[in-house]
């Protein structure tokens, strides 16, 4: 081509292919066939005598050259960028990695019959082994820009020459690899518009393709870089659309530094590791580039199927929030380095587990809409074997009033153990600004009860299409004697495909979410989009949610009255004529108490305590008697103790939260500890504090 002037199109009529094929081959891209090559030869032999196939593909190759990096010039006007701002929206924090990340992921589901899937690998590298990565991402051309960027005295610089020194004194190296499978994959043109820009060379460029997507701030892939030390995250993808005819193995890297001058040459701040594009002229540029399988398993990018989705590869990972729960004083160097990745693999699974049972979670014969996982591994090793997020034991309670919901096994009320009840929530959603009020959303509520593994119970969980948990809330103003229970509320798409108006809730609701999607409330966007006002139709969500929730959990007034008032006549809080024997002035002290005699012979207890204001008081130990006719009470053990509001059991003895007036909390006596059947007692309940127990 270039001894005749000969072009792409020209090239592509006379072989009969269309003109981005024959492209691919001319930029080095891609190798024709056996059959192809023959014909290329012979028209080579045609045009100019004499030709060489394999000589042709070498000098073009070293024409167009080998990936590389490519720094951004600084800019001609002498602004300077001191680090990405899109990253500081959030933690170095790998809970807040794995919930934007996987979030992202939902979002970009290609076969919506089957999950998709999401699997998190950490990989401690060392010795040899981090010296034959080093070499794949040209490290020694990287370490002049580090050594500059981390001589500044700035939040950035600081950060890098953290991660430096770490790599530098323990010769070690973490990489935190997100891949997905079953996804649409970084598809479309290296510069024009698509997911390829969005994520590789744009900011604040959401390009979400569906109207239930979690994210919309395009804030979230930042905290992929905020996650390196290094500030450098390595892509391959494979695509679900061809692009310049090609699904496999397109690989980019970018490395996000602040402002720096290395050999007195300034740069911007961004750089790409990728392949100089011969079509941008005057100018550095790095595209894309299709990689050989020898070259992705060099740079640990190799994906386990051709399924189309994509790996991002985290380069020196750390998590703020392991580092500062480790107790450094019970390990040493080498255990803290050791036990950094198992903290951060357990922090991984919590965080999926916590934000995400809910698309984990199908009915009977159903698909979930998400798969996760996590392994971790040492120079090739795994040291912590692949873990399977299960929803049904990481919230084994919310996950039971969905799989109910989804298999249409609700009831209306709850009245026996691990039953869900339903009910729904109006949302009257608004219309744009300027415009009508588009009707009136209903939502789906779900209560059951509670589990102790779910967390604290009485709280509701709200989410919207993507089923990612978006905001977590207790149930205020509970009836005395109410069971723990846990409550779900499914909006827009999560309630079902026949809900009315639940493209417009979605829409709505998701304009009301902050980058970190945590909660809905009043935002920028949504004053603009809507109107000021329009966050008030939140504020109405969780009123009548929480008005919904207690009409669902109340327990309904006995019909034999005079049998509950003889029962209560049999109840009694020590202390309450006498308040020094209840633990003295100025602590707390039982209020209310409710109870019931189980089929077991056991009594089931609901008891409130009043807290004095401004006292700090440390911990109580509620104690149960039995109220005989004669002789001392005897003291009888609980079987089950928990906390149910405003406090929690700590070593057997309650703790109440700071600042709480009321607190309440339930218990089961042991009937195998009663010396008389309950039916032939009354009950004394008194509150001990560690004072009166020595």
């Amino acid at each position: 081509m270039r001894g005749n002037g000969m072009t792409v199109t020209e090239l592509a009529d006379l072989l009969g292919v269309s003109a981005g094929v024959a492209e691919e081959w001319t930029e080095g891209r891609s190798v024709p066939e056996e059959a192809m090559r023959e014909e290329i030869q012979s028209l080579s032999e045609l045009h100019d005598g004499h030709g060489n196939f394999e000589e042709s593909e070498e000098d073009l190759t070293e024409s167009i050259g080998c990936p590389g990096w490519y720094h951004r010039p600084a800019y001609a006007d002498g602004g300077r960028d001191f680090g990405n701002a899109a990253a500081f929206a959030f933690e170095a924090d790998v809970e807040v990695l794995a919930r934007e990340a996987t979030q992202n992921s939902l979002d970009e589901r290609l076969d919506l019959t089957r999950p998709v899937r999401v699997r998190y690998t950490l990989h401690e590298l060392t010795g040899e082994a981090l010296d034959r990565f080093r070499e794949a991402i040209q490290w020694d051309r990287l370490l002049p820009h580090y050594e500059a960027a981390a001589a500044q005295d700035q939040k950035v610089g600081r950060v890098i020459d953290a991660g430096l020194r770490e790599m530098r004194e323990h010769d070690r190296l973490v990489l935190l690899r997100v891949d997905d499978f079953n996804a649409s994959g970084l598809t479309g043109d290296d510069y024009e518009t698509g997911r390829f820009a969005a994520v590789v060379r744009r900011q604040l460029d959401s390009h979400k393709s569906v109207d239930g997507a979690g994210g919309s701030y395009g804030l979230g892939k930042a905290t992929l870089w905020a996650t390196s030390r290094l500030g450098l995250v390595l892509m391959n993808s494979t695509l679900s659309e061809p692009h310049e005819g090609q699904t496999e193995r397109r690989l980019i890297g970018r490395l996000d530094l602040p402002w720096r001058e290395v050999d007195g040459t300034p740069w911007a701040g961004p750089a790409w590791f990728g392949r100089p594009d011969p079509r941008v002229d005057g100018a550095d540029v790095a595209r894309s580039w299709w990689a050989d399988e020898e070259s992705v398993e060099r740079l640990h990018l190799v994906r386990e199927s051709d399924e189309p989705g994509t790996s991002f590869l985290i380069v020196g990972a750390h998590d703020v929030a392991s580092l500062a729960d480790a107790d450094s004083t019970a390990e040493n160097e080498a255990g803290e380095d050791e036990e950094s990745v198992h903290r951060m693999h357990k922090r991984l699974l919590q965080a999926l587990g916590r934000n995400f049972w809910a698309a984990m979670t199908a009915g009977d014969g159903g698909q979930p809409l998400l798969e996760a996982s996590v392994r971790t591994l040492r120079n090739g090793v795994e040291i912590i074997k692949e873990e399977r997020v299960d929803p049904s034991t990481t919230q084994p309670s919310r996950t039971r009033a969905l799989q109910a919901f989804l298999n249409g096994t609700t009831v209306e009320r709850l009245t026996e153990s691990g039953q869900v009840a339903m009910s729904t929530v109006p949302l009257a959603v608004p219309g744009l600004a300027g415009g009508k009020k588009r009707g009136e959303h209903k939502a789906v509520l779900l209560v059951t009860d509670a589990d102790d593994a779910d967390g604290r119970p009485n709280t509701v969980v709200a989410m919207r299409g993507n089923r990612m948990t978006v905001r977590t809330s207790r149930v205020p103003d509970l009836a005395l004697g109410t069971n723990p229970f846990q409550a779900v509320l499914l909006v827009g798409h999560a309630a079902g495909a026949d809900a009315p108006l639940a493209d417009e809730a979605e829409a709505f609701l998701r304009t009301s979410e902050p980058p970190e999607h945590n909660k809905w409330g009043q935002t920028e966007e949504l004053r603009m989009r809507y109107s000021p006002s329009a966050y008030r139709r939140i504020a109405a969500l969780t009123r009548d949610t929480n008005r919904a929730v207690r009409a669902l959990v109340t327990l309904p007034k006995p019909e034999r009255r005079g049998a509950t008032d003889r029962l209560r006549k049999r109840l009694a809080v020590s202390g309450r004529s006498t308040p020094r024997n209840a633990g003295g002035a100025g602590t707390p002290v039982l209020d209310e108490l409710d109870a019931r005699i189980d089929t077991d012979g056991s009594w089931c207890v609901t008891a409130e305590v009043k807290i004095p204001a401004g006292v700090e008081f440390v911990a109580v130990t509620p104690v149960a008697k039995l109220d005989v006719r004669s002789g001392p009470r005897p003291v009888v053990a609980w079987s089950e103790l928990v906390g149910v509001r405003n406090c929690e059991l700590v070593d057997g003895a309650l703790r109440f939260e700071p600042g709480a007036r009321k607190a309440t909390f339930r218990g089961v006596t042991d009937a195998s500890t009663h010396p008389v059947r309950a039916s032939l007692t009354g009950l004394v309940v008194e509150l001990r504090s560690d004072k009166e127990k020595k």
